[in-house]
């Protein structure tokens, strides 16, 4: 059915509005713009108090004016194919910090309203609201948010081997811009769908369906991630000293992730989504052991560790969203008003990772494209490395003690 190519087009437009905001930012901000890793963070979690409310906010809105579906789906579109080329267009001098953080509203409000939107319709753009066909919906959402994931990786690594200037990030910026344009047009069909609407969400229905412990186990798996995707760049280019594999390691990454989604999506409906969470949690686990381990030019090695952690972000993706739409179909409830705070969780956890990553860093005497002390590069496998490691221990111990879920 046409439904599910167009919420894979979707996806694509939103996770490549994604990566540029997670894990480009960073070196944008320390190396264009002149921003200190410091004040970015500092940026960045002031931002994610915004999201504090304006997240659960834009679900509320989503599910109180059901009709005006359609007309969101083109705003977010809108907003980032404004704010790309805006974003990527500034230049250092006054006032870039003040422009900076505006424009960043802009982006991450837009990419709010689409990812909210997104998962919160997902009982109305599935072929129907049983857990099969929400899978279903999940692997092809997903597989877009992953193919998203993989232009955005490259096309800045593409972009300057044609001949862009300051990185290709300025044409970056406009590429992301028509992309949003396109796909908010090509997907306005799929915003035509009758609406399946739920009962108005609180939170002791909410708790009683199993939704906060999801949320719970959503920001202690999200940490972790959010690391290492804020770091990945710096981990590569300043510890590994591999500056011109970051591209192909990244997209190697996400390629992996991508191919893992059809394998982790057929073992749920084989095992159910819990036993198959716990297959794929050890393996992230694993692969934050050994890039501690791993010594400048290690490139082979920490390849191995993309593919591994790749394939368990696949599951992550995959798995969660779709318990968490299962969990709330079930119930009866307002999908996208959950979605709202389920989105500010990630959110959360990200902006945690920048706000004490990032600082805690510059305060180490790491700086980007420099010659970091050893001390410097040490604090650097910590953050990127052993402290994800912890965490995502954490999140497995936790994810033990969901219910069971019988294979759908």
């Amino acid at each position: 059915m046409m439904v599910y190519p167009r919420v894979s087009l979707y996806a694509l437009m939103l996770a490549c509005a994604g990566i540029p905001l997670y894990i480009h930012l960073p070196q944008f901000a320390a190396t264009e713009l002149g921003i200190g890793l410091g004040t970015l963070g500092v940026i960045l979690l002031t931002i994610r108090l915004f999201d504090l409310v304006q997240d659960p906010l834009i679900g509320w809105a989503i599910d109180r004016w059901p009709h005006w579906q359609g007309g969101f789906a083109f705003a977010a579109a809108a907003g980032l194919a404004v704010g790309f080329p805006l974003l990527f267009g500034l230049q250092s001098g006054a006032f870039v910090a003040a422009k900076l953080i505006a424009v960043l509203m802009l982006l991450f409000s837009a990419y709010s309203l689409g990812m909210i939107l997104l998962y919160g319709r997902s009982a109305t753009l599935a072929k129907s609201p049983q857990a099969s066909d929400l899978m279903t919906l999940a692997s092809y959402r997903e597989s877009g948010m992953l193919a998203g994931v993989v232009l955005a990786s490259i096309a800045p690594s593409i972009l300057v081997g044609l001949g862009s200037t300051d990185q290709g990030y300025h044409t970056f910026g406009l590429l992301l811009g028509v992309v949003a344009l396109i796909a908010g047009v090509a997907t306005r069909p799929i915003w035509t769908r009758p609406v399946v609407a739920g009962q108005k969400i609180s939170l002791a229905a909410l708790s009683q369906a199993g939704g906060v412990k999801l949320l719970i186990l959503a920001v202690l798996n999200s940490l972790p991630v959010a690391l290492t995707s804020t770091l990945f760049l710096f981990f590569v280019q300043d510890y590994l000293d591999l500056p011109t594999l970051a591209g192909p390691l990244l997209v190697l990454f996400f390629v992996s992730a991508g191919l893992s989604v059809p394998f982790w999506s057929l073992l749920a409906r084989k095992i159910g989504a819990k036993p198959t969470l716990l297959i794929a949690m050890p393996l992230a686990i694993a692969s934050f052991v050994g890039a501690a381990f791993l010594s400048a030019g290690d490139a082979f090695g920490f390849a191995l560790i993309c593919m591994a952690s790749g394939a368990a972000l696949g599951a992550d993706m995959v798995l969660l969203p779709a318990l968490f739409s299962i969990a709330l179909t079930k119930a009866g409830l307002n999908a996208a008003t959950a979605f709202g705070i389920w989105s500010f969780a990630g959110k959360l956890a990200l902006a945690l990772a920048a706000a004490i990553a990032l600082p805690a860093l510059e305060l180490r005497g790491f700086a980007p494209a420099s010659n970091n002390s050893p001390d410097a590069l040490a604090a650097l496998v910590a953050a990127y490395a052993i402290l994800p490691c912890l965490l995502k221990t954490a999140a497995f111990g936790y994810a033990m003690t969901l219910p069971s879920e019988s294979p759908s």
